[in-house]
């Protein structure tokens, strides 16, 4: 079995869907979560603040320095996730799409380093 990030960008600017479709993105979200935890291939998952709101830290000189906002200068910003653990790469793109759909947003696809073995 192998470990995925399922993720969501928001990109700045784009107008927030009506109320009623928010909600409707929810529940259908909320159903495709059920589904990934009856499963058994739910590992993590999570919405995130706006972007503007982030603290980069730096500790890799001799004093710690943080900046706000973003780490990134761009217009797409990470804005929630799924973790999945399944078979192979073509199970973690069924899912994609399925959470693609629910949360009407693409959603890109990562597998998870493989560690050597110790």
């Amino acid at each position: 079995m192998a470990q995925y990030l399922l993720s969501v960008h928001n990109v700045e600017g784009r107008p927030m869907p009506e109320p009623d479709v928010l909600q409707e993105m929810f529940a259908a979200v909320d159903a495709f979560n059920a589904d990934l935890q009856a499963s058994g291939v739910w590992v993590f998952a999570g919405g995130l603040q706006e972007a503007d709101v982030a603290t980069v830290v730096d500790g890799t000189g001799s004093e710690v320095v943080m900046t706000d906002g973003p780490f990134a200068e761009t217009k797409e910003h990470l804005g929630g996730f799924w973790i999945v653990e399944v078979p192979d790469l073509d199970a973690a793109l069924a899912l994609a799409a399925k959470g693609s759909k629910a949360c009407q947003d693409k959603v890109e696809v990562r597998p998870f380093q493989v560690e050597p073995p110790a």
